[in-house]
């Protein structure tokens, strides 16, 4: 793990990241979307993008963070399987696709500069580490 002051706070807030988007997954979908074609994978590609890149602000490359984003990439599998079983909701592989893509741009950009952005944060807000 990063060496990070506020820790719990952003562990936590990453667990209420992954709620929202099991809530948003599981919830009856909207009649109105807007949007155009495509735009539901685009925001499955997003929503995982998110997921991962803000645990790779939180834990170090290695392989702790690849079980986390194995476990997202299955977490996205399992819910598209229980969509399909739901009765309101369908399943996709696509949406699969852009779930395991996200993750995998999430992974890219955590190994970018962004991985300080937390630590810079709490830099900026006079935490020390």
């Amino acid at each position: 793990m990063r060496s990070l002051k506020l820790l719990t706070w952003w562990l936590a807030a990453g667990w209420l990241l992954i709620g929202l988007v099991i809530y948003l997954s599981l919830m009856s979908p909207p009649s109105d979307l807007p949007g155009f074609p495509g735009a539901d994978k685009l925001a499955h590609l997003a929503a995982y993008a998110v997921l991962a890149l803000w645990f790779g602000l939180i834990y170090l490359p290695g392989p702790r963070y690849g079980r986390l984003s194995l476990g997202l990439i299955l977490m996205g599998v399992a819910l598209e399987l229980i969509q399909g079983i739901s009765g309101h909701r369908s399943m996709d592989t696509y949406d699969m696709v852009a779930n395991a893509s996200g993750v995998a741009i999430g992974w890219l950009l955590a190994r970018t500069r962004l991985c300080g952005v937390l630590s810079g944060f709490e830099a900026w807000i006079g935490i020390s580490p």
